[in-house]
């Protein structure tokens, strides 16, 4: 069963913040074969939505209130461990994360730029496309936004 928290960054402990890194790399960086600056100096602003099993991280995301990435709330690096994602977790954070913005920053409006391979998922959790595809590290990405 997937156990999930919310922490700010400075709540993280050192370790979760190291597994949280770890994440992120290896599937952005070395699963997606892409370069990027992953490191960006916004997970301080962040809440930080950690998917756990037992006491293994692996499932992640970050939100933001209005203004802090986007002028709407946001979700962004969303990620799943490789062999964790056949479990739908992938639904439990998002579905964690669209109610931690409610619940944190009384928001409904959220906004996220979502790989366009994963326009299917965002679709089933209620956001819809807007605008046109753009490239973003080098991965085809679209805007997205959700209304409660």
């Amino acid at each position: 069963m997937l156990n999930i928290t919310t922490k700010t960054f400075q709540e993280l402990t050192t370790q979760e913040l190291y597994d949280i890194l770890q994440l992120r790399s290896k599937v952005f960086v070395v699963e997606q074969n892409c370069v990027y600056q992953d490191i960006d100096g916004k997970d301080q602003e962040a809440l930080h939505v950690l998917g756990f099993i037992g006491k293994k991280l692996v499932a992640y995301t970050r939100i933001f209130k209005p203004g802090d990435y986007f002028e709407k709330a946001s979700i962004g690096r969303v990620v799943v461990e490789a062999h964790e994602r056949k479990f739908k977790h992938g639904y439990k954070i998002m579905q964690y994360s669209i109610q931690a913005i409610k619940e944190h920053y009384n928001e409904i409006d959220i906004k996220i730029s979502a790989q366009c391979y994963l326009n299917k998922f965002y679709n089933n959790l209620g956001f819809k496309a807007i605008g046109e595809e753009y490239l973003e590290d080098g991965i085809p990405h679209i805007t997205m936004v959700y209304k409660a």
